[in-house]
């Protein structure tokens, strides 16, 4: 992948950087910790840091860091040493996905911090992601440490882990989730989970350990694989990529295990970038609805 990077009082500058927009990165439903600002900037919160990420003719403005920051964890974190116009092309040979990756040609599966991306899904379940958002940043407030300004740190899973149930539900209206997000802190924070050791499991052993978690089922632990850990043949189904999939692919109602082995079969090694691309299209068109 070729940029020029430019750095400023603050400012990273990406020149000329391809496959990368902020609007598909934020918008697709794999991060819930951002705000769109007037200026059609995204700010987020990740790492205990607060980022503001601007598109500007064909460069990427990063705003409130600096070089150090960038190599140590927004590479990483935006996925750049990926090529990501080599993953389009070879899912272009699929016409519908064609469309998909087109639609969304500037996205990219960010790796996120794996105990906040788990309590994200968790929360995330049977939910829309205004109130995801909503939900998340309360739990930050109430449960982590000020960042800066009116931006706070993600909690640990020690904290989580004594919060009281009741409190989640009412001040951080997360409902029925509430107990579920206190034992799952619980088995992080004690270590019944070794969630960090998630990274050296194969997809199938990742998905069962997660699964042990209390709110984690199938689609949930497929997120938390894709999102967090970088297992990119993860084929998280959701009641969007179902529609997808029995629209243009099955064109039958099919299960979400036939689905996820449907997706796993035909896009191999590249699932998971197939399925965030058709996820993203279906959900914005609202294709299958």
């Amino acid at each position: 992948m070729n940029y020029h990077i430019i750095e400023e009082k603050a400012r990273i500058i990406l020149k000329d950087i391809r496959d990368f927009d902020p609007k598909d990165i934020f918008e697709c439903g794999q991060a819930f910790r951002w705000n769109l600002e007037e200026d059609n900037s995204y700010t987020i919160v990740a790492f205990n840091r607060v980022l503001n990420v601007k598109k500007e003719d064909g460069d990427i403005i990063l705003s409130n860091t600096n070089m150090e920051d960038f190599n140590t964890i927004w590479y990483n974190y935006f996925d750049l040493g990926r090529d990501y116009g080599a993953i389009k092309e070879e899912l272009s040979k699929d016409p519908i996905l064609k469309e998909a990756t087109e639609f969304g040609q500037g996205l990219r599966i960010l790796n996120q911090d794996p105990f906040e991306t788990t309590i994200s899904f968790i929360i995330s379940a049977n939910n829309q992601i205004p109130r995801i958002k909503k939900s998340i940043d309360l739990i930050a407030q109430n449960y982590g440490e000020r960042i800066e300004g009116d931006y706070y740190s993600f909690p640990t899973a020690e904290v989580l882990s004594k919060a009281d149930p009741k409190d989640l539900r009412e001040i951080c209206r997360v409902g029925f989730r509430d107990v579920r997000i206190v034992e799952s802190s619980k088995m992080i924070h004690r270590g019944e989970l070794d969630l960090k050791g998630i990274r050296d499991l194969s997809p199938d052993e990742g998905k069962k350990a997660l699964m042990e978690l209390p709110g984690v089922g199938p689609k949930v632990a497929g997120c938390i694989l894709l999102f967090a850990f970088n297992k990119v043949d993860a084929f998280p189904v959701d009641v969007w990529v179902r529609r997808v999939m029995e629209h243009f692919y099955l064109k039958k109602n099919t299960n979400n295990k036939k689905i996820e082995e449907y997706g796993h079969k035909k896009f191999g090694k590249l699932a998971g970038y197939a399925q965030q691309y058709l996820f993203y299209y279906a959900r914005e068109l609202g294709i299958g609805k």
